[in-house]
């Protein structure tokens, strides 16, 4: 976790949370608290990835503010609280989140046990009035129920053998458990076992078949008049359940006040939502998911890795030693990057340990660098692609969430930020494929190289967004920001000869998905195309020089191309990235 300042607070977390817990806090910071609750009282606001805590000053107890998945917005308030005086009302800083809650101002419900507990099919104006999710809801669930027992148990989480091998692969991740159906939780239902033929048919107890009277074709009507019954009852109920939702959400606001004046709570707040945003949306993705060595789609029970902090640092020292030793293979290198690549999705002490470690970073820059300078001669172009994929991927990875690890900031400032500017020149490439002389005539390597060349330039549009994210994040909080902003990022890259194309394959990237009709925006798509935004917002709100390009080379593209619908509603990272597209439309398409 973030090391607090306050020594009693840091014991007190220790104690009473769960090491998974505790290695997840992002930040704490003493704030005034104000919400529904709690009435202007000097509180601890504690960030983990997945939502806000409170405990008092002299801690006691930790209690649960809210939920990332809840909030709405967060918005500095320009105002000089009158409950505040001297200088803690002149450095003060209220930010405000508004954030929906679940049966607001109500008392809790009554024991299962109580009538008032059974659910009550809504009306049928209400039912008529069902948005476009709760359907798709329904017929995920009247999937699930039609289902044969084999199709329901045949989603599987391959075992990683090499991470098994080392001892940094989850213990949990290669049970084979079976898929449930949300609104059916018990797991039996799923199959055809628990769905008897109706009252008018009678088995003798001495029969262990069925009479021959009665023919497969009667019986299967019959099963599926009960499995017509229990899912209509599982439609009540989950329409129901739905409507009392929506009723007892309410919207509510949490205002913090802080008071010291290099206060970073406003920066670790948007940080941890827009993480979680972009977490839960990939979430979504079944490849994703399997990567974390998940069978579940919801971000609420993502289980981080059981072996302890000691064991991650011997197997991680390891892995280290193996990676950093002399005279290695391509393949051998390749291999153990990947290792990497999958321990560090399955457990992120690792990312800790990396900015920890002095040699890694330089290490991984050095191989990117080496590796798009390199020439044909001893290295294959299609081996390249591979090696530089997987070095971006591991560094994306590296600089997600970790923006409070205090050696990451040290280590890309070092030597005047030397090894940060040779990450940024060794990701920008030329888009356009350059093929040995060898590969000319083969149209499958051709397609082959493209596929892998398209999943570079993927993993570098997401590896500079981080760049950028980080810049302005640095450049918000003098003491700690250095010379990083956005603006070294574009002068660092200026005079790189493929900068130019490079920026217009990002622009014609995000052109082509919003306006191919015919296929649907994936989750890691919908997550790309939002990193793609904010790299582009950034060149133009930044680089007088790219932004003239962008503007000159895009503009009609972007007027009448863009179709916003595309971005399915049911992605926590559509909103966020409309609001990105919605500035990015006005700065292409304004009058210079």
């Amino acid at each position: 976790m973030a090391r607090s300042a306050n020594s009693k607070l840091d014991t007190f977390l220790k104690r009473n949370t769960s090491r998974d817990l505790y290695e997840r806090i992002r930040a704490c910071e003493p704030c005034v608290v104000v919400s529904r609750s709690v009435k202007r009282v000097f509180m601890h606001v504690i960030l983990s990835d997945e939502r806000v805590y409170l405990s008092e000053y002299n801690p006691r107890a930790l209690r649960e503010a809210l939920s990332f998945r809840d909030i709405t917005s967060i918005e500095l308030i320009n105002d000089l609280p009158d409950f505040l005086s001297g200088q803690d009302r002149e450095h003060s800083l209220h930010i405000r989140v508004v954030h929906t809650a679940k049966n607001a101002g109500k008392k809790s419900a009554k024991p299962k046990g109580s009538s008032q507990n059974k659910p009550v099919c809504p009306p049928a104006s209400t039912l008529q009035g069902l948005d476009l999710g709760v359907r798709h809801s329904l017929e995920e669930t009247s999937r699930a129920l039609l289902s044969t027992p084999s199709e329901s148990s045949s989603s599987r989480i391959p075992p990683t053998s090499s991470m098994s091998d080392r001892g940094l692969q989850d213990e949990d991740s290669s049970s084979v458990t079976k898929r449930r159906s949300a609104s059916c939780p018990n797991q039996d239902i799923l199959g055809l076992g628990l769905f008897h033929p109706p009252s008018p048919i009678h088995f003798s107890s001495t029969s262990v078949a069925p009479p021959t009277s009665f023919t497969n074709h009667q019986i299967q009507g019959q099963v599926a008049w009960c499995r017509g019954s229990s899912l209509a009852r599982l439609v009540r109920r989950t329409l129901a359940e739905k409507v009392k939702e929506e009723e007892d959400e309410k919207e509510e606001e949490l205002h913090l006040y802080a008071v010291s004046p290099t206060s970073r709570i406003y920066l670790h707040l948007q940080s941890s939502w827009n993480s979680y945003i972009i977490r839960s949306t990939l979430m979504l993705g079944p490849v994703y998911r399997k990567r974390c060595g998940l069978s579940s789609s919801s971000p609420e029970k993502l289980k981080y890795h059981n072996i302890s902090w000691e064991r991650t640092c011997h197997l991680f020292a390891q892995l280290s030693g193996e990676l950093l030793q002399e005279d290695i293979s391509l393949e051998s290198l390749y291999l153990l990057l990947q290792e990497l690549h999958t321990a560090t999705y399955r457990n992120p002490t690792i990312k800790k340990l990396f900015w920890r470690s002095s040699d890694l970073y330089p290490f991984l820059v050095k191989t990117l660098s080496d590796s798009s300078q390199a020439t044909r001669e001893g290295i294959h172009t299609e081996d390249r692609l591979l090696l530089c994929t997987v070095v971006v991927q591991i560094l994306c990875l590296m600089f997600r969430e970790t923006e409070i690890e205090l050696a990451r900031m040290s280590m890309l400032t070092a030597k005047q930020g030397a090894l940060t500017a040779n990450l940024l020149l060794g990701l920008v490439c030329d888009p356009e494929l350059q093929l040995p002389d060898s590969t000319n005539g083969s149209q499958s390597s051709y397609t082959t190289l493209q596929g892998l060349q398209a999943d570079f330039l993927d993993a570098t549009s997401a590896l500079l967004f981080e760049v950028v994210v980080l810049c302005q994040e640095a450049s918000r909080t003098p003491p700690l920001g250095h010379f990083l902003t956005v603006g070294w990022v574009f002068r660092i890259l200026k005079p790189h000869p493929f900068l130019l194309p490079f920026v217009g394959y990002q622009a014609q990237q995000v052109v082509l998905l919003l306006s191919d009709e015919q296929y649907p925006v994936s989750p890691s798509q919908a997550v790309l195309l939002y990193q793609r935004c904010r790299v582009l917002l950034a060149c133009l709100q930044h680089s007088t020089f790219l932004s003239k390009y962008i503007r000159t080379a895009f503009k009609e593209e972007f007027s009448y191309n863009i179709k916003m619908h595309k971005l399915p509603q049911q992605y926590p990272i559509s909103q966020p990235t409309q609001l990105v597209l919605s500035q990015l439309l006005s700065l292409i398409l304004q009058t210079p």
